[in-house]
């Protein structure tokens, strides 16, 4: 869907953001089904979540305020709950899993950082 009377260079950069913003996503996805173990197969669709979405959201904000020469701010508000929710996403899940881990290890299974923070202030008092 390519309008005669959009400018050559926002189709350009449109296209370049389009293009790096699936690239990322892409490779954040592969990343999710190559890597080994859960710690390290979070990160990678987390990044890529967040630079490519952002990417995508650039371009269409670009294209479309180009095309109908006025500023669209749908996308900001598609951004800023993407910039907000993924980290939140990524950190409930590493509490979790690190919570699991430590209840099936019992005894063994190191204390949370605060206690840890915590005994370490005690002892050096």
């Amino acid at each position: 869907m390519i309008h005669a009377d959009l400018p050559a260079w926002a189709l350009v950069i449109v296209g370049l953001f389009l293009l790096v913003g699936s690239a990322l996503t892409l490779i954040g996805c592969l990343g999710l089904l190559h890597l080994d173990t859960f710690y390290k197969r979070v990160h990678a669709p987390t990044l890529g979540t967040t630079l490519g979405g952002g990417l995508v959201l650039l371009a269409s904000m670009l294209y479309f305020s180009v095309e109908g020469s006025r500023f669209v701010a749908h996308e900001i508000v598609i951004a800023v709950c993407m910039i907000v929710t993924t980290p939140i996403t990524f950190l409930t899940l590493m509490q979790a899993v690190r919570h699991r881990e430590r209840t099936a290890q019992g005894a063994d299974a190191p204390p949370p950082v605060v206690a840890r923070k915590a005994s370490e202030k005690q002892d050096s008092a």
